[in-house]
């Protein structure tokens, strides 16, 4: 059974290995939730996950199975319009291991606790706009879409996209 807990500095290896192998390359290929067709490069650094490991308005969830991380989902808190709210993203599963309910479960036991911890009315995410499977599992969960888009950020130290004009499209929830 999957059991949860916030990461450690001393998981951080581990997150970013998981991250990057579910989001990119042929690794992520096994799984159903791969840009490997839409970027190159990585989707994460160590550096990135230990600066959001060390903040304070923020945390990442990890989803462990037989003592080892399979999912991860990272929450940050947000004022929005006044209110406070999460964001939520870096949401990854081990690709051999998609499709069994573990996404589900650890995004549904980040709206639990980022509930309780911070009060929070709202979740909201961005997810690639012509993900539409993606788009649609995140629907089922309870998500809308927004009516909000924003370019797909550029950051050539770690992705290249390979397809021309992504966009980011925003998704929204009340808690």
């Amino acid at each position: 059974m999957i059991h949860f807990y916030k990461a450690e500095l001393g998981d951080t290896t581990a997150i970013t290995q998981l991250a990057n192998s579910a989001y990119r390359g042929e690794s992520s290929r096994k799984g159903w939730t791969t840009e490997a067709d839409l970027l190159d490069g990585l989707r994460t650094t160590s550096q990135e996950v230990a600066g959001i490991i060390k903040r304070e308005d923020a945390f990442i969830l990890l989803g462990v199975l037989n003592d080892e991380i399979v999912a991860t989902i990272c929450c940050e808190w947000q004022a929005l319009a006044g209110k406070n709210t999460v964001h939520f993203g870096m949401i990854a599963v081990k690709p051999t291991l998609q499709n069994k309910g573990y996404g589900k479960a650890i995004i549904q036991a980040a709206e639990a606790i980022t509930r309780k911890q911070w009060r929070v009315v709202g979740f909201h995410m961005a997810v690639i706009s012509i993900r539409h499977e993606l788009i649609a599992f995140y629907e089922r969960l309870g998500y809308q879409r927004t009516g909000e888009f924003s370019d797909f950020p550029i950051n050539p130290e770690l992705w290249q996209p390979k397809v021309e004009g992504l966009n980011l499209q925003y998704l929204a929830k009340l808690a």
